[in-house]
């Protein structure tokens, strides 16, 4: 237990951090002390190097700090039962494992249910040894720790073991491709691992999916300021139609007249809509009345036809047959039931694109489509590639994402692949006015980016592997199918032709020269600087 078994490794690491953080304070003393006047040093660029030099030092402080908290606390319940006598009654244990919680939550000044959770995520994540040594040497964060927790709550330990090793062990079967789980920002890599758990779940995700639908409900939460949250907890598709049905109708009230932003049309039209606002006359409204509210300055619901929201289903092959239950994969949302997979793309749902994957390798084979425009169909095949804006951290998934150049054309860069990829509109201006530079991609892998200090930052892989394939007899099922498969390998990414983006609502800037006014317009346009957290729920 403790520095006993292992901590003196953690110890040494932590020593280790900390010298490295002293040497970085006595440089930057050095500096703001005149004593590199003189020399070819640029002290104020130095002086940032030196802060961002630190700031990776004390993450991975905190990261080492953590592992010993976690070991610390997971050791002092077990300490408090080896202080019991072998045979002491159940009801001893319990007690005694108790007042461990309730002191650590005393020491810690935290709630005695914070304290219990501490205590079982401790448990878990020194249980996984890669997982605890990832913390120990500072290659991930608390919150990284936390999720695997998490995630493997609800399996066995054999399938806690190989999701570890997915994730964590570079010589597992099929490890995860691309960054680190460090690396990625604790949402995203929640993201991946949630994906590869509903993969591996033993029980299926359409039994799972059942019990999540009898659980349905709506909650009600007052909040200061006289505002209040209200949550709906819903099967994933009906919740992705929700949200991209809002936003859709949302852009279409957006304009020179509209001062409301984006994400305050979303709640008003959706309190429009629940509360019946949607049959109004169309005037504007500088209150509310009883029953119905339109918000000041706001338009009717009805009298604005709101465009269609483009979502991706991802569907094995075999599941869209009807041959395996294993997940879809659901733009923006995440794996879904293949069930509810077949049904978004079969009965009508004219806002859903089936992609179908190669049972073989996981690759994409086509995407389905109901018009002809070769460039829209590419777009959304970048789209598929990327499924976020690629800039290191950035977690926009919207469709206001803009495919762009990674060259610029009238410097070279192609049209191709390699050359493009999405970002979101924050990230595509600062790519304009920054030295932050993307690598090339390809038609599998969206590109990496290096900061202005020389940083680089790896792209994030899609965790693409085999499907299922039928139990039993499938070689009749196959026969049936080839026709169609070797149909869609013939429309596949590399049977197509380079194109040039022609997105109806941006311009490619890569496109424009450094005189032409519309860049005038294109820095004048107001955009939220944090996007992802405008509205975020405490």
């Amino acid at each position: 237990m403790g520095i006993g078994t292992g901590g003196a490794a953690v110890v040494e690491g932590l020593e280790s951090s900390m010298a490295a953080f002293r040497r970085l304070i006595q440089e930057d003393t050095a500096l703001a002390s005149g004593a590199c006047v003189g020399t070819d040093v640029d002290v104020l660029q130095r002086r940032y190097e030196l802060r961002l030099k630190r700031l990776e030092v004390v993450k991975r402080l905190e990261g080492q700090l953590a592992a010993v908290k976690a070991r610390d606390v997971a050791d002092a319940v077990e300490i408090q039962h080896a202080l019991l006598a072998p045979d002491a009654p159940v009801h001893e244990r319990t007690y005694a494992e108790m007042s461990a919680v309730e002191e650590i939550a005393g020491v810690l000044t935290i709630s005695s249910a914070a304290a219990g959770a501490l205590v079982e995520h401790s448990r878990r994540i020194c249980s996984l040894p890669l997982v605890f040594e990832a913390l120990a040497t500072g290659d991930m964060s608390w919150q990284h720790a936390r999720i695997v927790a998490d995630e493997t709550e609800s399996v066995d330990w054999t399938g806690a073991a190989a999701l570890v090793a997915h994730f964590f062990d570079p010589a597992a079967p099929q490890p995860a491709r691309g960054v680190a789980p460090g690396e990625l920002v604790p949402s995203r890599f929640r993201a991946k691992v949630r994906g590869w758990r509903e993969r591996h779940h033993p029980e299926s995700i359409e039994k799972r999916h059942v019990k999540g639908v009898a659980d349905r409900r709506m909650e009600y939460t007052p909040d200061k300021d006289g505002m209040a949250w209200v949550s709906l907890y819903l099967p994933g598709d009906t919740a992705c139609a929700i949200w991209n049905r809002t936003t859709a109708t949302a852009r279409g009230f957006q304009g020179p007249d509209e001062p409301r932003t984006l994400t305050q049309l979303r709640p008003d039209i959706a309190a429009s809509l629940l509360l019946g606002a949607g049959q109004a006359t169309g005037e504007r409204s500088t209150g509310t009345t009883a029953g119905t509210s339109t918000p000041a300055g706001g338009t009717a619901i009805g009298k604005v036809p709101a465009p269609r929201a483009d979502v991706l289903v991802t569907v094995p092959v075999f599941a869209l047959l009807g041959a395996t239950d294993e997940p879809a994969l659901l733009d923006g949302f995440g794996p879904i039931p293949a069930s509810m997979a077949r049904k978004l793309v079969a009965d009508g749902a004219d806002s859903f694109y089936r992609v179908l994957i190669d049972p073989r390798d996981g690759a994409p084979l086509e995407i389905g489509r109901k018009n002809y425009r070769l460039t829209e169909t590419i777009k959304r095949w970048i789209r598929m590639r990327d499924t976020k804006c690629t800039f290191p951290g950035c977690t926009n998934r919207t469709p206001d994402n803009e495919t762009d150049h990674l060259q610029a054309w009238q410097h070279g860069g192609t049209t191709g692949t390699s050359n493009l990829a999405q970002l979101c509109p924050k990230h595509h201006r600062l790519k304009h006015h920054s030295q932050w530079t993307p690598d090339p991609a390809n038609k599998n892998e969206p590109p990496g980016w290096t900061s202005p200090t020389g940083r680089h930052y790896n792209p994030e892989h899609q965790d693409a592997e085999p499907t299922h394939w039928p139990r039993g007899n499938w070689s009749a099922l196959l026969q049936w199918a080839a026709p169609a498969l070797c149909q869609c390998l013939e429309a596949s990414l590399n049977n197509l032709p380079q194109w040039e983006p022609d997105d109806d609502r941006y311009v490619d800037l890569n496109d424009l020269p450094a005189d032409d006014p519309l860049w005038a317009e294109f820095l004048a346009t107001p955009f939220a600087l944090f996007p992802e957290a405008i509205g975020a729920r405490p």
